[in-house]
């Protein structure tokens, strides 16, 4: 008897943005497969004796290969298990859950994706930048910051700076000075805004603020690193307005007793 494959996905960082969905699928699962970037409390809603597989991705280190996450799930399904492939974020928004769709498919294992809130939503709002405004940006993109330097790529940069409002950019950190030149380059004004929200939704969240011109310098003098969203565009500007998240956290830090 075969089982399910579930990919669900767990949201960006705060445990209570996964959906009611994803919450039973961790509860019902026999086998569990979840990256790095899953918030650990969410496993704390497993069954007693789940079986728990880390398949952690760092930058430029991977702790298991896709082809062996993607043999892993139809392995365990073979065995009837009921498996949830567990990500941060959505499956399907740079997670790599299509291509373990496919394997499913391909092999005949029965497959169900669980949506989940993606980063370049979820992050952004929580540093309160809306990632469309009716004044502000009526269209948005999602990009990965892994095409910065990739000729294949290169001419989409044009499309980018001249035909969206809204640029939402996922694993971008490393590459943010080839990110900021080729905008510029291609006719995005040097003042135009931008943030940098390091571990977006959870208590360590902090945001940086810039222009295309700016941002580097800021970001290198804050130290700031993975994981961060890179938000470009006129909605920036609300970040000082909207920030409801990191003012909350301020509010109720515990005042030092001298």
């Amino acid at each position: 008897m075969v089982g399910k494959v579930y990919l669900v996905g767990a949201g960006p960082g705060d445990p209570e943005l996964i959906t009611v969905k994803g919450l039973k699928c961790i509860q019902q699962a026999d086998v569990i497969l979840y990256d790095r970037l899953v918030n650990s409390e969410l496993l704390q809603h497993a069954k007693e004796g789940v079986q728990l597989v880390y398949c952690g991705k760092l930058p430029h280190y991977h702790t298991m290969k896709q082809e062996t996450i993607n043999s892993l799930l139809v392995k365990y399904a073979k065995r009837g298990y009921e498996v949830v492939r567990l990500k941060g974020g959505d499956p399907f928004v740079f997670g790599r859950g299509g291509e373990e769709a496919e394997e499913c498919r391909r092999l005949n294992i029965p497959f169900e994706v669980v949506p989940g809130i993606t980063a370049g939503i979820g992050a952004s709002a929580y540093a309160g930048i809306p990632v469309t405004h009716r004044s502000l940006s009526k269209s948005f993109a999602f990009i990965t910051g892994h095409q910065a330097g990739d000729r294949e790529a290169d001419h989409q940069w044009a499309h980018l700076a001249k035909a969206v409002d809204t640029i939402c950019v996922y694993m971008g950190i490393a590459h943010l000075s080839t990110i900021t030149k080729n905008l510029i380059a291609n006719g995005k004004a040097p003042e135009t805004p931008i943030a940098l929200v390091n571990w977006g939704t959870i208590h360590d969240q902090k945001t940086v603020i810039g222009t295309l011109e700016t941002i580097e310098s800021r970001v290198k003098e804050a130290k700031i690193s993975n994981p961060s969203m890179i938000v470009i565009g006129e909605v920036v500007r609300l970040h000082d307005k909207l920030n409801w998240f990191e003012k909350e956290i301020i509010s109720n830090m515990p005042i030092a007793q001298g």
